[in-house]
């Protein structure tokens, strides 16, 4: 048989509420069916999440970033203008094929000295 499995998080404004009226946390687990541990520990992640948005903090998801996601762009240069940003974006590009150019002259001269081709 399955287990009925909930997200603490879906019940994040009736734990606040309850909370704030003065229940336990122990006392709200056993009402709202979860184990003591799961709601003491979702209460300290969204005091933290709270202290964090007081704080002016951005909260960022955890495991891999999006792929399209700010375009890679460092967060002075997502301030400025689009042209500005494609001329940023534009200079990184050649700066990345003047590294690969130079790669590629070093791996001749290596190849030459040593007489392989």
């Amino acid at each position: 048989m399955p287990r009925s499995y909930r997200q603490v998080s879906q019940y994040e404004k009736e734990i606040i509420e309850l909370h704030n009226q003065g229940m336990t946390l122990r006392a709200i687990a056993e009402k709202l069916g979860f184990t003591h541990k799961q709601v003491q520990e979702f209460k300290t992640r969204y005091n933290k999440k709270q202290r964090m948005i007081e704080a002016g903090q951005a909260i960022h998801k955890k495991g891999r970033p999006c792929k399209n996601q700010d375009d890679g762009l460092p967060p002075s240069i997502q301030n400025l203008d689009k042209l500005a940003q494609m001329r940023y974006v534009m200079a990184s590009k050649d700066r990345y094929i003047k590294r690969l150019e130079m790669e590629n002259e070093l791996m001749r001269d290596f190849l030459s000295l040593i007489e392989r081709k």
